[in-house]
């Protein structure tokens, strides 16, 4: 029950922060939410690193937080001041080719797998993130933002909600996280669905498309976003199993660790952005 209250909480809180930066600080093309994704990126660098060492793959903390925010940093550059650095990224990964050339024998024992770990954590979480910066480029930013969030938070509450009312028979197929069943996928996905259709009649200036019938765009957009958030959260438990842990951190109440809160919108993040520009800014 406590986790319960704690899940509850956390979304009581999370929610209307995120919202409220979204809509009361726009300048700078949304400058606090994308320092929010380079934040979020680095914290979830440093989660990923712990659950590689694991599989020793190490990586210290603080180099895989910085090498973390490669990619975000240089979109937030980009959108929010005009300065284009696409070689941050380039630079992180150069450094971990070179770090270690001069580096003693036993040094060099661990060296591939610590190039492979920080080539890990410049790309998770924070290459995915960059597509949530991109975001705040679009045309009526703000709706597209939101309507982004709510799609992946509906995804992620009706699942829970499916779950836990018509699941109890459907659970275990998915051997990557066997507490959770398809009648709570199918809720999360249908509750996304529709709300990718509802956005077409309520904002139908921003959910407009040229090109195709708008309810049509409107249900594919929901629907694929959707997949993408599930299919986002099992690839992190993916992770988690593998390395047999249960959470990726205890940073947040209820719900474990950043990792664990942003794997959904780190996946959904690029496929409703190129969905949501191919139906609706042609």
């Amino acid at each position: 029950m406590k986790k319960y209250m704690d899940r509850l909480l956390t979304f009581v809180i999370g929610v209307p922060a995120a919202v409220s930066i979204i809509l009361f600080m726009p300048q700078k093309n949304h400058l606090a939410a994308n320092i929010t994704a380079i934040i979020l990126s680095a914290l979830g660098a440093m989660e990923f690193a712990e659950i590689l060492k694991k599989k020793n793959n190490a990586i210290g903390s603080t180099e895989a937080a910085i090498l973390g925010i490669s990619n975000p940093l240089a979109m937030t550059l980009a959108v929010s001041f005009d300065i284009n650095l696409p070689v941050l990224p380039i630079i992180a990964a150069s450094w971990l080719l070179i770090s270690r050339v001069f580096a003693s024998e036993e040094d060099l024992k661990g060296a591939a797998n610590r190039i492979a770990a920080g080539f890990a954590v410049i790309a998770y979480p924070g290459l995915f993130m960059t597509w949530i910066i991109r975001m705040t480029r679009l045309p009526e930013a703000e709706t597209a933002l939101l309507i982004f969030l709510l799609l992946v938070f509906a995804n992620d509450s009706a699942a829970w909600a499916a779950g836990l009312l018509f699941g109890k028979g459907s659970r275990g197929v998915i051997k990557a996280s066997p507490n959770k069943s398809l009648a709570g996928f199918a809720g999360g996905i249908a509750a996304s669905t529709l709300i990718g259709l509802g956005a077409v009649y309520v904002l139908p200036e921003v959910f407009t498309s040229q090109s195709f019938p708008s309810p049509l765009a409107g249900l594919v957009v929901g629907f694929l976003s959707a997949t993408a958030a599930t299919l986002g959260d099992l690839g992190e438990s993916v992770l988690k199993r593998s390395s047999n842990i249960k959470d990726s951190g205890h940073l947040i109440p209820g719900r474990g660790g950043v990792l664990d809160s942003i794997d959904s919108l780190c996946l959904a993040a690029p496929v409703y952005y190129g969905s949501y520009c191919f139906f609706f800014t042609q």
